[in-house]
């Protein structure tokens, strides 16, 4: 049967007749998915769970495809999403108004057979760079993760998009506001056509089997739309498939050094309302995001998340260019070494989505060797 595909990198359709999951595009070389392939997998027998689950963490995901398991339940968690939204909705976030916000959220999956080992560090990391480097209060700074004892601060879908709302919530000129996420990214046939890839990215909260997962659709809607003029958006998202997870208008090109058109292909413009939104993403949408302990050899850790941390502490005033080439190049290096599971048997199960390159995007267009990164 011959299907018709869009080049994900230059964009030209070519047409193709294969099975194979992978299309080689005839014109750059860019490995393209075989969404006609993907999208009849993902409903088979074990739907999109066992079919797409790709996480964070190379290491528990190959266990996994080798051992076939099957993920068991967080029974943990106890009460259900609306009681916890409830319950949320009454947690006391007043005070002194604060034009420097953050939401961190750091997902491990500690009751499931597919648990992230680095995502706590990841975030005490995140936090310390925000209230020690940028001088964020840390009454202002929202920390979701497995290990906090209040309800309405551990990481299920309705908590995380609580959450997000009171990042954004009153946002004013001046403003600066801090997304981070740590933990599994997924991705799912997109049937609304504003996708170009053909595919909605999300984020997994801990409760995701049971509640489903947040789309960029949805992330969009809730923290990128509302920024009004001289509000700042700064997301960063260490998880696989995670490149263009707020469905930002403008995805900056490395390879080329050249920003690339990402707007829906249904016409739908996917703008703020005057404000500024940046994402740096672990990965593009169709790569995979390691979980190592090659940086540190005392803890594990999202290497995008680590890297970042470390320049940005090494190297002040740094610009988003300078910023994006360290990443690329430190991620690189580790990859020639080993070090994140660069392997033959590796290399075989993802093929080329196995290599993380970090991803730049943004609400605008701007010279990123010229604008220093500042949370």
């Amino acid at each position: 049967m011959e299907i018709k595909i869009v080049c994900q990198r230059c964009r030209q359709k070519f047409a193709a007749t294969t099975n194979a999951e992978t299309v080689v595009c005839p014109h750059c070389r860019k490995v393209n998915p075989n969404r006609t392939l993907q999208k009849r997998s993902s409903t088979g027998e074990h739907g999109r769970v066992s079919a797409l689950l790709v996480g964070n963490c190379i290491r528990e995901t190959l266990k996994k495809i080798l051992r076939g398991s099957t993920p068991k339940p967080a029974a943990a968690l106890g009460s259900s999403s609306s009681t916890i939204s409830s319950k949320l909705c009454a947690l006391d976030y007043t005070g002194p108004r604060a034009n420097k916000r953050a939401l961190l959220c750091g997902v491990s999956y500690k009751k499931w057979k597919y648990k992230l080992k680095g995502t706590i560090n990841d975030v005490s990391n995140m936090k310390d760079l925000l209230t020690q480097y940028y001088e964020y209060r840390e009454e202002n700074i929202l920390v979701l993760t497995e290990e906090q004892t209040d309800p309405r601060l551990i990481p299920t879908k309705a908590n995380i998009e609580h959450c997000l709302k009171w990042l954004v919530d009153d946002c004013r000129s001046g403003d600066s506001l801090v997304f981070y996420y740590s933990g599994h990214g997924l991705r799912q046939p997109d049937f609304d056509n504003d996708e170009r890839d053909g595919f909605d990215e999300t984020i997994c909260p801990v409760d995701f089997l049971r509640e489903g997962m947040i789309l960029d659709n949805d992330i969009y809607a809730i923290i990128v739309k509302p920024l009004t003029e001289g509000v700042t958006l700064h997301a960063i998202v260490d998880a696989c498939h995670s490149g263009t997870i707020l469905d930002l208008e403008h995805v900056y090109n490395k390879e080329k050094e050249k920003w690339e058109d990402n707007s829906p292909p249904s016409g739908v413009r996917k703008q703020t309302s005057g404000g500024k939104a940046y994402c740096i993403s672990a990965c593009e949408d169709d790569q995979v995001a390691a979980d190592t302990s090659a940086f540190s050899s005392k803890s594990m850790n999202g290497a995008m998340t680590f890297i970042l941390v470390r320049v940005v502490r090494e190297k002040s005033r740094i610009t988003y260019g300078e910023l994006l080439n360290e990443m690329h190049e430190r991620i690189k290096e580790a990859n020639k070494q080993g070090c994140l599971g660069d392997s033959r048997i590796l290399s075989r199960i993802f093929g080329p989505n196995l290599t993380q390159k970090p991803l730049l995007s943004a609400s605008e267009e701007f010279d990123i060797y010229q604008r220093p990164f500042k949370l």
